[in-house]
């Protein structure tokens, strides 16, 4: 074992000499990953578990929407919200507003979350309502404390923009979701509700989601990647183009206006291919040509991501008579675009924060590991394969009806979360190589 000792970076790290209350935002973002690990795994065997919906291009069935959910909320919301409790201080200069409405937030969210998606998987009425209070009332609370923080901000850059940006289409995911839930009992949006549903889908993964990556990107990827004099003006770009999409998309598929939506989708992909770009950018420019494994993992995801934009064009083309078509562009982009890409930043974030809360008192006394030390590239990089290839078969087995193709990729996808949560075990427990 080596006795190097690693700093951490000062935009996620807690200094020695830290404040209760940043000390305190170690915790509340723990609990947050800690709570969305657990998610990501049961949506992993969820995934198995509707292999045939998938398979056959059933993206609508309660099955398909209710396994979504737990990637959708218990995954990607629970982490960009624990991410937010440690970047705002630090990066941003924003205290958060309340700690304990933090904690709130949390403890009705996040078990809101998994009853809200078993609910829908099951079509339990008494637990839709049960679910949907306990995640809107989450929500509200968690958008309000990140409101109120985000005017206490020193630093007013594109981060701070998207972040603000990304939870006004947070909580118009929330009233879209609720619009759904009361057609499945009343079904007053009759053949309307694919277009709702349609809607409800690019608000959560583009507007909430997707801009929320490329602004918190902004300031991480050139800090893990140690980039310097990169061009930056793309993360702007990408950020008008992104919510301008989505709200002319959403405009053009409620009104069912043909030329709007086309208009919509083109500002996505611009959008989309701006942040690629602004990623290629700091990749391009980084000082260490060598990456570690959690930028490589955002690496594929963002080929994952263009792939799915190019796929929305298709989908737009071809109508609701290619349901196949649509399931391979929501599978792509979610799992291998957006999921893997979070993941790729949980192997940078998770091991510093637990680098700080077990080490930082051993800073320059030799006896503390590298925070490279606290999990295996090896795994890592295994799991990056099979994760890969789990999309890609996905996409197959999807594209030529194939039950054993689809099961297969959903299958190598839950042994890649079982691999990543081996690797956590290690990272929360410190042992290390």
């Amino acid at each position: 074992m080596s006795a190097a000792v690693s700093s951490p970076p000062p935009a996620i790290a807690v200094p020695a000499a830290a404040p209760a209350p940043v000390r305190n935002n170690v915790f509340l973002a723990g609990e947050h990953f800690a709570a969305s690990i657990l998610y990501l795994l049961a949506g992993a065997i969820g995934l198995v578990w509707i292999a045939p919906e998938l398979s056959i291009g059933a993206y609508p069935s309660p099955r398909v929407a209710g396994i979504t959910h737990l990637f959708t909320l218990g995954w990607l919301s629970t982490t960009i919200f624990g991410a937010l409790y440690q970047l705002l201080p630090v990066a941003l200069g924003a205290p958060i507003r309340s700690i304990k409405l933090g904690h709130a937030a949390f403890w009705t969210f996040a078990p809101g979350a998994g009853v809200f998606a078993a609910s829908v998987a099951m079509s339990n009425s008494m637990l839709h309502h049960v679910g949907i209070a306990l995640v809107g009332t989450g929500v509200i609370l968690g958008v309000a404390n990140v409101g109120a923080s985000l005017p206490r901000a020193k630093n007013r850059d594109v981060t701070w923009a998207a972040i603000a940006l990304a939870i006004c289409f947070l909580a118009s995911t929330l009233s879209l979701g609720v619009v759904l839930l009361h057609n499945i009992h009343t079904g007053f949006l009759a053949s309307a509700r694919i277009i709702v549903l349609a809607t409800h889908l690019h608000v959560a993964l583009v507007g909430w989601a997707l801009i929320m990556m490329v602004g918190v990107s902004h300031r991480l990827l050139p800090m893990f990647l140690l980039s310097h004099g990169g061009d930056t003006r793309w993360t702007r770009r990408a950020l008008v183009l992104l919510a301008s999409g989505v709200a002319v998309l959403s405009t053009g598929l409620t009104t069912r206006t043909a030329f709007a939506s086309w208009i919509g989708a083109a500002l996505l992909v611009s959008g989309v291919a701006s942040f690629l770009w602004q990623a290629r950018c700091f990749y391009v420019s980084r000082v260490r040509k060598k990456t570690d494994v959690g930028m490589r993992f955002a690496g594929s995801a963002l080929v994952f991501l263009g792939v799915s934009a190019l796929l929305g064009i298709a989908v737009l083309a071809a109508g609701v008579t290619h349901p196949r078509l649509a399931t391979i562009y929501v599978t792509v982009g979610l799992l291998g675009g957006i999921v893997m890409y979070v993941i790729g930043f949980f192997y940078k974030i998770v091991p510093l924060l637990a680098w700080t809360v077990r080490f930082k008192d051993r800073m320059g006394k030799g006896t503390a590991p590298t925070i490279a030390q606290m999990f295996s590239a090896r795994v890592a990089h295994v799991q990056l394969a099979l994760m890969a290839l789990a999309v890609m078969l996905l996409g197959v087995g999807i594209a030529t009806a194939s039950l054993h193709v689809t099961r297969c990729g959903a299958v190598l996808f839950l042994a890649g979360v079982l691999l990543f949560l081996s690797q956590i075990a290690r990272v929360t427990m410190g042992e290390h190589a």
